[in-house]
């Protein structure tokens, strides 16, 4: 017993609590128990964190790893807590939950794309390499089939026609035969040199009138690769445009090339290789066609090679087989068939024929370099066919 008054009961709020209700109650001052630490603890509540004071590793740490082991999950236990992802869904992009990119997307202006109709990418081979040949000829026979037969196959018959109706050798072996003693047909320097005159003044014309065919074909390809609708009329007035200095650079390299055959044949061979990318280089580079088309097969020898021999055997069997048959197509014609009107006519369809027959060498030679050189431009740098239209002009 005291003399002492009881203690004021504190009232519900002041931070202690209240004996008569339950723990928990709205009359509670503060979090309920769990809720968060005791300031007055000597540590922190069980599961917020590893106790300082606990003797050994805490549970799931093995020393063997140097870290937490990979002790299976409870039976029954996923992630997501909601079951787990949806078969074929996953935290991946590409995913249908992930939103991505669909296949084959690439930003504007990114350089060179895998699925690019014309540019074969580094890595894609030979089999890439074909696939963009063939495509070109699909997408692209209908213009280039004319474009080639009205600058290639045409002035080509047209030459050889005029070539064997001035040809003088029949005339010489007839004068040979009547007179015995060894002399000069008569007028012989005379035809001649009509004859080299004809022949290198339509070869020049002729090359003038290819170089049309070429800028004009390389003009189809690229537009249509880039799904660039082309005119017939449009491409043809392009080569004309472009033909003279197309011409130009032709012409010296043939030069070139026609020297290293007098030097052997091997010098010959390996700057017809090395040049094989002047064309292509000048019309959409438009300067040193010669110095870049040099670096370009240093560069890259192997590839490079291999993609134009691929070229010059479609090439060669192309134009031998044709050549074959018109020689058999025209020796029943006689040794002059413009002797008469009939053997002419023969000549004429004969020839005629066999140049038609050599369009498909035409068609290999200018779709095979120009994916080569969209290729080797691939190599050097990323390019698409985008931006080879735009070079095109």
């Amino acid at each position: 017993m005291t003399d002492q008054p009881p203690p004021p009961t504190p009232s519900p709020g002041s931070g202690e609590p209240d004996p008569s209700s339950p723990a928990g109650s709205p009359g509670q001052a503060g979090p309920p128990p769990g809720w968060g630490p005791d300031p007055s603890a000597a540590g922190p509540p069980p599961g917020w964190g590893p106790d300082p004071s606990a003797a050994g590793p805490p549970p799931g740490w093995d020393p063997a790893q140097g870290g937490w082991g990979a002790a299976p999950p409870p039976q029954g236990w996923a992630f997501p807590p909601t079951g787990g992802y949806p078969p074929g869904v996953g935290p991946y992009g590409g995913q249908p939950w992930y939103p991505g990119p669909p296949p084959g997307w690439y930003p504007p202006g990114y350089g060179f794309d895998p699925n690019d109709a014309l540019v074969t990418p580094p890595g894609a081979g030979l089999g890439g390499w074909f696939d963009r040949c063939g495509g070109a000829l699909r997408r692209g026979w209908r213009q280039l089939v004319p474009i080639m037969l009205l600058t290639q196959v045409l002035p080509a018959a047209v030459l050889s026609v005029i070539s064997i109706g001035l040809d003088p050798s029949a005339k010489w072996a007839a004068q040979a035969g009547s007179n015995p003693s060894p002399a000069l047909p008569d007028n012989f320097a005379v035809e001649l040199l009509s004859l080299l005159v004809v022949l290198v003044g339509g070869g020049l014309l002729v090359g003038l009138v290819q170089a049309v065919g070429w800028a004009a074909g390389t003009r189809v390809i690229t537009q249509q690769a880039a799904g660039q609708p082309v005119s017939l009329e449009s491409a043809l007035r392009y080569g004309v445009r472009r033909a003279p200095g197309l011409w130009g650079w032709t012409l010296l390299i043939s030069l070139l090339v026609g020297v290293g055959f007098c030097f052997c044949v091997l010098p010959g061979v390996y700057l017809a290789f090395a040049l094989s990318m002047a064309g292509p280089v000048y019309l959409f580079e438009r300067h040193n066609p010669i110095g870049r088309s040099f670096r370009m097969f240093h560069d890259r020898l192997g590839l490079l090679l291999g993609r134009v021999a691929l070229v010059v055997v479609a090439v060669i069997v192309g134009t031998v087989i044709p050549g074959a048959l018109e020689g058999v197509g025209t020796a029943p014609l006689g040794t002059d068939p413009f002797a008469s009107a009939g053997t002419a006519a023969g000549a004429v369809v004969v020839i005629g024929i066999t140049a038609v027959l050599a369009l498909p060498a035409h068609l290999a030679q200018l779709i095979g370099l120009l994916v080569t050189y969209a290729e080797q431009r691939a190599h050097e740098a990323p390019v698409n066919t985008a931006g080879l239209v735009a070079e095109l002009g």
